[in-house]
């Protein structure tokens, strides 16, 4: 472990000092002339950024565990320097799971001071290189970005991912964990008509950080280091072609000291120090996509290995096999826009799963603007899944080799589409007036050999119907709306309707605006154990801007809940807010 303790400042300093070096080399190409001007008391120090707090209060009895007040304090600062050094600085605070202990704190504070082609992240922060290295995970230290001109850009980065967290029986909604590091570099090239990159991110947990080793939960200490490499050609006008493939070596306890023999071929298998529970997984994926005026096709590949996985993201999906497609165009004169993507997606790569999946995917979507007054978006999605499970069963109960047992094949189908029309029929400096309609519908069925599931299916309606009105000259707009719902689970029917209006109005010279929602709803269903429900939501609100960067908001909402043969409920939720640029 000393020896991985030691490697990270070697590496991220010899990456610095690389940096250092050929940013210096580049900076002697700036104009000296600029250098007075530059230093003069005028450009000596900018601030500009904002700033922004929240306060959000609670009082009811409709959730008994929710917290009685909620408060986030969050922000974006740079000051520049002579013109040439960004210090941008980033917060955020809040009291959400302060009675947690957490592996990652969801308060942060990170400065990215920027100096020509060289860009730092210090403090809790986020780098990504790869979707399947590093990808946007929140890390503790210190990261570099550097991109001179002329198409080379490197980054390097060393923190710690997550504090040790002990095992706690009475808090199960925090799971034990290893305190862990990780650091990574990566280097790339780019070019008009071409691309490559490499990149290598590792990251291991300290076996001391915790007392109390959660064995029994199968939480171990890991290892892992992963690294991929990017290709991207643009041989002729109109074709794109983008690559990536990453190998990913994963020891699952390094408490394990039994070094085994590498496997042949393996890249990373020196690297890491292969142990018994060492594991080396490969990903691959490629997209083209051909351009021609104004429409593109394409097709995509990606492939995962069962068991892949990098410590460098929160969460990531393995053991998979995708096949894609799309096209997207234009039609009449911009006036119709069509998307399409279809593809097929399936499981069990390496066919030692009891059951196997096999997933059709399909959407579309259409814009219609036949004028200035009308739009029309219509979109379509079908996604279809397809198990059969290879049951021990299939041969103890199989009566002849020719017995097909249809009853252990397993089909899921789900179906979403959604229209929605606005029309604007009076546009005058007076008075703006429209019209909007939307309509939307879910579908989630599932058949097992050749029958439908009832009890497994479930179907959704939206319809939503809105009047929008604006008084231009008073600054006044009024909506009104009705929506409906109705919704099947298995046998039972429920239906939801109601009105809402919302009033708006702005006041001395546009710096302040007021509005009120209100709705009412009313839930029924058609199993009589289920009580009707009766919901009537308020909600009041007031924003102020002043001194042009300044702003200030505070909303209250009430919301009754009846329902019958049942105890009432009200809530009360506040809000208070004030937002800052400069």
């Amino acid at each position: 472990m000393k020896r991985s303790i030691f490697f990270p400042f070697t590496f991220l300093s010899g990456c610095i000092l690389f940096m250092f070096i050929s940013n210096k080399i580049h900076a002697q190409q700036v104009d000296v002339e600029n250098l007075k001007d530059n230093f003069s008391k005028k450009n000596l120090l900018k601030v500009n950024g904002g700033l922004s707090a929240n306060l959000v209060t609670y009082n009811g009895n409709s959730e008994a565990n929710r917290v009685p007040y909620f408060w986030n304090i969050g922000g974006n600062i740079n000051f520049k320097l002579f013109k040439v050094l960004d210090l941008p600085f980033s917060v955020n605070l809040t009291n959400a799971g302060s009675n947690l202990n957490l592996p990652t704190s969801p308060n942060r504070i990170g400065v990215h001071p920027h100096y020509k082609s060289l860009t730092g992240h210090f403090g809790d922060v986020n780098m990504t290189f790869s979707p399947y290295t590093l990808n946007g995970h929140q890390f503790s230290g210190a990261g570099l970005d550097f991109a001179p001109k002329g198409g080379l850009k490197m980054s390097a980065m060393y923190g710690r991912f997550q504090k040790s967290v002990e095992f706690d029986s009475t808090n199960k909604n925090t799971a034990a964990a290893y305190k862990r590091f990780g650091y990574g570099a990566r280097i790339g090239y780019e070019k008009t008509g071409y691309s490559f990159g490499l990149n290598m991110f590792t990251a291991y947990d300290r076996v001391a950080s915790l007392q109390n080793k959660p064995d029994m939960l199968e939480i171990y200490p890991q290892h892992n280091l992963v690294t991929s490499a990017t290709l991207g050609l643009k041989p002729i006008k109109g074709i794109d072609f983008t690559s990536e493939y990453a190998i990913s070596a994963l020891t699952k306890d390094i408490r394990d000291t039994t070094s085994v023999t590498a496997k042949s071929g393996n890249v990373l298998s020196g690297l890491i120090g292969a142990k018994n529970s060492t594991a080396y997984y490969k990903a691959f994926k490629f997209q083209i996509n051909l351009t021609i005026k104004k429409s593109t096709l394409g097709f995509g590949y990606e492939r995962i290995d069962p068991g892949y996985k990098t410590l460098g993201a929160y969460f990531f999906a393995n053991d998979l096999e995708k096949f894609t497609t799309n096209f997207a165009s234009v039609f009449f004169k911009n006036k119709l826009a069509a998307a399409i993507n279809m593809g097929i997606q399936r499981d069990d790569l390496n066919n030692d799963k009891s059951g196997k999946n096999l997933r059709f995917v399909g959407a579309a979507n259409v814009n219609i603007n036949p004028s200035a007054k009308v739009a029309i978006a219509l979109s379509y999605s079908n996604f279809q899944n397809y198990m059969n499970i290879k049951s021990q069963f299939q041969f103890i109960n199989q009566l002849n080799q020719l017995q097909s047992l249809d009853s252990l094949k397993f089909t899921q189908i789900s179906q979403n589409a959604n229209i929605n029309i606005n029309y604007m029929f009076q546009m005058t400096t007076a008075l703006t007036q429209g019209l909007n309609l939307n309509l939307s519908f879910q579908d989630a069925s599932s058949t097992q050999g050749n029958v439908s599931n009832v009890s497994g299916s479930s179907q959704f309606y939206n319809g939503a119907l809105a009047h929008n009105i604006g008084f231009n000259k008073i600054d006044f707009n009024i909506s009104t709306g009705y929506n409906f719902t109705y919704n099947t689970i298995a046998l039972d029917h429920f239906i939801t309707q109601g009105p809402t209006v919302v009033l708006n109005k702005k006041w001395y010279k546009r710096k302040i605006t007021t509005g009120l929602t209100t709705s009412y709803n009313v839930s029924t269903s058609s199993n009589k154990l289920v009580p009707k429900i009766y919901i009537l939501n308020i909600r009041l609100g007031v924003t102020y801007n002043f001194y042009k960067n300044h702003n200030f908001n505070l909303s209250v909402m009430n919301q009754s809940k009846f329902q019958e043969l049942k105890t009432n409920m009200n809530s009360v939720i506040g809000n208070l807010g004030y937002s800052f640029n400069f």
